[in-house]
């Protein structure tokens, strides 16, 4: 379950959360009125929702009515901030997102009293009413900036840092919100047990535009967006220029630095590999248009030279390099015709980008921690937000918070068990209802790694090396055996038996009729696999078809049946 939603056993809430970016206008300016008037309208869709909800279970129903729960939150406080040229980690941005916080949940709470005072309160609130005014007193008095005088808590809240918030226009909504909240509430009661969280939003993050979610700052400073045709093209995050304009750089500079983080996406002028070192290895102004074509959609530059974009015979015949070694999965064809490392790399760096704003010509070294994220950027960058930075923001937000805050705090490979306590210690002083840690590569399979073994074979081996002498067991493992299988799937193909043996098996998985069939090496390995499903559309068996191929083709390389089985097992 998300740990944003900590009520009650068998209750839920509906949940929404807005594009804080939605209320920054073309000046710079926060609109705070047009942030109250959406928490508003919100609170009362979500209250209607309630009542067109459909529960798992007879009980969770029951007590959905009985209190209902809401829960409406934010998203992209990460991308307000570094537009606005705050750094994440700073107290002025932790202010900002406190006082964001407070005036969402105090406009929330007073838009349920007032319901309350038309539909009168839920179920639950006469029995209540003494301990939920309490809270609401609890939260305005944080809202209030005041940092004791708190009711029946051992644990005081950090209040709302009115000196820090550089918006003082958000300070004002923000007490005026909870002061009508107290006021209404003690009046009317409240039509909600719960009005807010703060949820992960990773889906709806996306649908709704944003450069981050939730709570969360940027993950990247450069992203990749997927094009219809196939293929990507690189982008700046968003905020990125908005930030650079709102720290005073002018365009001359922005466009320098958004270029050096981007690539200017073309050889010419390139340092190391550029059209003139190129035609002096052979190239032809055809064979270099090819290039600067498949340059476009390239990651790195070494994708872009190989026999597909350039042509067999030009390779072999031209370049003079024997055609066997073209096929070769560690082949690097820029390498191989004289280019050096540094040269490569002088040149990835000018056409690709160093994906960091790290050494970006022009930029005031003062500003980068505006742009650090939660981790390296890039191949260069080395920065990246701290642990307790992470703790100390969903610390200013879960005062004005009526549920709580979902968010996983990453921590780096080599973080220790007392840093793990620390985290979790600093979080329960702050006041902070859950937090989840995720210590990098302490899973063997993860979706995002921060560490990459090297192109090279010696580079490979020396990270290696480096990373079994120095991480902990259970890692070293994982780092050793994605390696080794790394190296097993390089291998050559292994055919099958003209004749061989295998099994039918039948099952039925999510209504379907499945066959699959099996064909085994002489030694009983398995070696392939067919899925047929005779009742189903064309597109729906050609999918499954390619699925077995796929599957089939790895274990002929070499693929391990356990990691296909490791992958796979319940996904749906």
């Amino acid at each position: 379950p998300c740990s944003e939603y900590m009520f009650l056993d068998d209750t839920a809430c509906n949940l929404a959360s807005l594009n804080l970016m939605a209320f920054r206008d073309p000046d710079g300016r926060f609109d705070a009125p047009a942030l109250a008037h959406a928490t508003r309208l919100w609170t009362i869709v979500l209250e209607i929702s309630v009542l067109m909800a459909q529960f798992p279970s007879a009980r969770i129903a029951e007590l959905s009515y009985e209190y209902r729960t809401l829960g409406l939150g934010f998203a992209n406080i990460g991308g307000l901030l570094m537009a606005s040229g705050l750094s994440y980690d700073s107290d002025e941005g932790r202010a900002i997102c406190g006082a964001i916080s407070a005036i969402i949940t105090g406009e929330a709470y007073a838009t349920s009293a007032e319901m309350a005072g038309e539909l009168g309160a839920f179920p639950g609130y006469e029995a209540n009413s003494k301990d939920m005014l309490r809270v609401i007193r609890n939260h305005r008095r944080a809202a209030h900036g005041i940092a004791e005088g708190y009711e029946a808590l051992n644990t005081n809240p950090v209040p709302l840092d009115h000196q820090s918030c550089p918006d003082q226009a958000l300070i004002s909504f923000a007490t005026k919100a909870w002061d009508r909240a107290l006021e209404l509430g003690e009046k009317h009661g409240y039509r909600n047990a719960q009005v807010s969280v703060v949820a992960p939003t990773g889906t709806i993050g996306l649908i709704m535009d944003c450069d981050t979610t939730g709570i969360e700052p940027d993950f990247a400073l450069v992203k990749f967006k997927k094009l219809a045709g196939g293929g990507y093209f690189k982008i700046i995050n968003r905020a990125v220029p908005e930030a650079l304009n709102a720290l005073g750089y002018s365009k001359a500079n922005i466009e320098a630095i958004i270029n050096y983080a981007v690539g200017f996406g073309t050889l010419k002028d390139a340092p190391g590999v550029n059209h003139d070192s190129l035609k002096a290895r052979g190239f032809t102004d055809e064979k270099i248009a090819a290039i600067e074509a498949a340059l476009a959609t390239s990651f790195e530059i070494k994708f872009a030279f190989n026999k597909f974009t350039l042509g067999e015979e030009f390779c072999t015949q031209v370049l003079g390099i024997d055609a066997a070694r073209l096929d070769d999965m560690d082949f690097n064809l820029l390498r191989e015709i004289g280019f050096s490392a540094r040269d490569i790399e002088a040149a990835n760096l000018y056409c690709c980008g160093a994906m960091t704003l790290e050494g970006a010509p022009g930029l005031d070294e003062a500003h980068l921690p505006v742009f650090d994220c939660a981790n390296p950027c890039g191949r260069i960058g080395k920065r990246y937000l701290s642990v307790d930075s992470h703790i100390r923001m969903m610390a200013a937000a879960q005062p004005f918070i009526s549920g709580a805050i979902s968010k996983t705090i990453n921590m780096a490979s080599d973080a220790s068990i007392d840093d793990c306590k620390a985290a979790y210690m600093l979080s329960w002083k702050l006041g902070i209802k859950a937090n989840a840690l995720y210590r990098d590569g302490s899973k063997l399979s993860q979706p995002l790694n921060s560490q990459i073994l090297g192109e090279d074979e010696e580079e490979a081996e020396e990270t290696l090396e480096k990373t079994a002498s120095e991480q902990p067991a259970l890692l070293r493992s994982g780092k050793i055996a994605e390696r080794i299988v790394e190296v097993v799937a390089k291998s050559e193909r292994e055919k099958l038996p003209q004749r061989r043996k295998g099994y039918t098996q039948k099952a039925v998985v999510g209504g379907h009729k499945v066959y699959l069939r099996t064909g085994e090496y002489e030694d009983g390995r398995l070696g392939e696999i067919f899925i047929d499903m005779h009742k189903e559309g064309a597109a729906f068996r050609a999918m499954m078809n390619n699925f077995a191929i796929a599957i089939s083709l790895g274990l002929q390389y070499g693929v391990p049946l356990d990691e296909y089985v490791e992958a796979f097992t319940f996904t749906r």
